[in-house]
């Protein structure tokens, strides 16, 4: 899914660049390279690099033109994104990318629009390739942002429509990260799931802080002592590995609906068990 998402971005930044012979097109990839959640992070840029080296070996960009992806770490902070976008801007990058972390997604959306009002000569194009909080493309829409994954609601239209239809599942707990996506994730799963079976229930809602938790034993438990059979989370990355982790740890036998349990860094911290 990474890989097509990141296809799709080189292919427009090479569709959509000014052509000028000779020349490099530079890309910014601004994500978590270091920090608790840097595993992912490191694997959106191998995407991405995996998806340039393609690009530029068939001459898809064109004539003399080559794509060029420089990867800024963020930490998964917004204030240090704004820092990292305006390096960029300045250092004559016209195209940035990003995906893990709406806050961070709204902070960079916010700012380029303002950016290119303020100087148009230095437009700037956000290409968000996992950032899915609906707020970016309803509310906080913007001209100079596009983005190429389903948002939060379309998702969990879908996970919700399969959880209603497993008949064993009867208790539900709601469990996602403490920012802008997540409370989107928990107000989607409220929503979707309220009313739809007699006899089905959320026992539990709960947030915890963004790649700070280094031992989930402790809400697997209360999610055990709600009686819960199954846990709807908006977690990624190594938070996810680490809730996985806990639940296998502690024998709760309860069902996972989540976002991203498919990401390979994940499948990697989870194992077999």
């Amino acid at each position: 899914m990474l890989n097509r998402i990141a296809a799709a971005i080189i292919a427009t930044v090479a569709l959509t660049a000014p052509a000028r012979a000779q020349e490099t097109v530079r890309i910014a990839y601004i994500d978590p390279l270091s920090g608790s959640l840097a595993a992912t992070g490191q694997l959106g840029e191998q995407h991405f690099r995996f998806a340039i080296d393609r690009v530029n070996a068939s001459g898809a960009a064109g004539p003399g033109r080559k794509l060029e992806l420089v990867a800024l770490d963020n930490e998964v902070s917004p204030e240090k994104s704004l820092t990292l976008l305006r390096k960029a801007v300045d250092d004559g990058i016209r195209y940035v990318t990003q995906g893990n972390g709406s806050s961070v997604a709204f902070a960079l959306s916010d700012a380029i629009a303002k950016n290119n009002r303020r100087a148009p000569n230095q437009s700037v194009m956000f290409l968000n390739y996992a950032a899915v909080d609906p707020g970016l493309t309803n509310e906080k829409c913007n001209w100079w942002h596009f983005r190429f994954d389903a948002d939060v609601d379309m998702k969990m239209r879908a996970l919700s429509e399969y959880l209603v239809s497993q008949a064993q599942v009867k208790k539900v707990y709601i469990f996602n990260p403490d920012y802008s996506f997540g409370q989107s994730v928990e107000k989607a799963a409220q929503s979707m799931l309220a009313n739809r079976r007699p006899d089905l229930q959320v026992v539990g809602v709960e947030r915890v802080p963004l790649g700070k938790v280094k031992d989930f034993t402790p809400y697997i438990q209360k999610m055990q002592a709600a009686g819960a059979d199954a846990v709807v989370t908006g977690n990624w990355g190594a938070d996810l590995s680490l809730l996985s982790k806990a639940a296998q740890d502690t024998g709760f036998k309860g069902t996972f609906f989540t976002y991203y349990l498919g990401s390979s860094d994940v499948i990697a911290g989870v194992g077999t068990g």
